[in-house]
């Protein structure tokens, strides 16, 4: 491993990771979660002896290898590297650095580029599901520059479509893991919801904020901190994830009412820093719980007449398209990001 570890850096959505092959790393986990820690210089604040940026959002890695199904081109594994941790975990997908997964397949040589268009079927080993990524590829190369536009993203890209199917219950083994669309924990009425993400959804207002107070302000707020993270833990039992004090799930999700058009607004904890923006599956189990008749998020939702869900956050909006039955119940989601290639090259751990 001392002479380097081919590494492509990639924007995926509002995050930023490491893209790399299977074959590259070691088979046991922990030597390879060794490995990713000194690769993105965790643990330390700042990661200064490793490609991480300091940041959740910018301390992920993709790992890529030939699909292990035959309704799958690629086989993708997420992997959160905590920054002042040394923990590495499996325990969640990532639907933003999912976006880069597609570009990556093929630029890798995992997945063949059509001319024009390309489909991407990412078997998303985390979850089980598998997700359809399209990527533009004209002249059978991946190209990265297009007019999409996503929220906290500066500039355009081109887009990468992406749509979900049966993604409900997707670690928790069913959309409502107890069965009801409203629990009380610690006097706070919460949703336990799982459509792609684990998430506890809970009024803004039942911790004494607008919902619109910034990331910085609400990081900094260690009594809110901790009571978000008493309801956490009792969460994670009863949503079947266990004891979840070393996980990264639940997502501890604050709702409020839009304020710029949107269908809800949300502070997202991931789950201990408020998010910069919104995870991918976790604005899918936000519109999700939108649509539960007498939920946090419903009472407080406007709901679009054209499946169009607008999750707003601390930086925009994420657009979550939603299809449902002639019961109202959610059949399908999918959503629009973009991702670009940053470097490509060798990582010395």
């Amino acid at each position: 491993m001392t002479d380097g570890i081919p590494c492509l850096w990639m924007r995926g959505g509002t995050s930023k990771g490491a893209y790399l092959l299977a074959r590259d790393l070691p088979a046991d986990p922990r030597a390879r979660d060794a490995l990713l820690l000194r690769i993105m210089g965790s643990p330390d604040p700042r990661q200064i002896d490793g490609i991480g940026g300091g940041d959740p959002l910018t301390s992920k890695v993709a790992v890529l290898s030939p699909s292990s199904r035959a309704d799958a081109d690629v086989d993708y594994l997420f992997l959160q590297v905590f920054v002042d941790q040394a923990l590495v975990s499996d325990a969640q997908g990532c639907g933003n650095i999912l976006a880069g997964v597609g570009p990556a397949a093929i630029e890798r040589g995992l997945v063949a580029a059509r001319d024009h268009e390309t489909p991407v079927r990412i078997h998303m080993l985390n979850t089980g599901e598998v997700a359809l990524a399209r990527v533009r590829t004209p002249g059978g190369r991946v190209t990265y520059a297009g007019e999409a536009r996503i929220d906290g993203v500066p500039g355009t890209a081109a887009p990468v479509p992406l749509m979900f199917q049966d993604i409900a219950g997707s670690m928790c083994g069913a959309l409502l893991p107890t069965g009801r669309a409203v629990d009380v924990i610690e006097g706070v009425a919460c949703t336990l919801i799982d459509n792609g993400m684990p998430c506890v959804i809970l009024r803004a207002s039942d911790f004494g904020l607008t919902g619109q107070e910034s990331r910085d302000a609400l990081d900094a707020d260690a009594a809110l901190k901790a009571r978000i993270e008493a309801i956490r833990l009792k969460a994670g039992p009863l949503m079947k994830l266990g004891d979840v004090a070393q996980k990264s799930v639940p997502k501890m999700t604050l709702v409020s009412a839009p304020t710029a058009g949107g269908t809800i607004a949300t502070r997202s904890f991931i789950p201990h820093r408020c998010h910069a923006s919104i995870g991918v599956f976790a604005a899918v189990s936000v519109a999700t719980a939108c649509t539960l008749p007498g939920s946090p998020a419903a009472d407080l939702a406007h709901l679009p007449t054209n499946n169009r869900f607008l999750i707003e956050h601390p930086t925009g909006a994420a657009e979550v398209l939603v299809d449902q039955d002639a019961q109202g119940t959610v059949t399908g989601a999918g959503t629009l990001r973009t991702a670009r290639k940053i470097m490509d090259g060798w990582v010395f751990p």
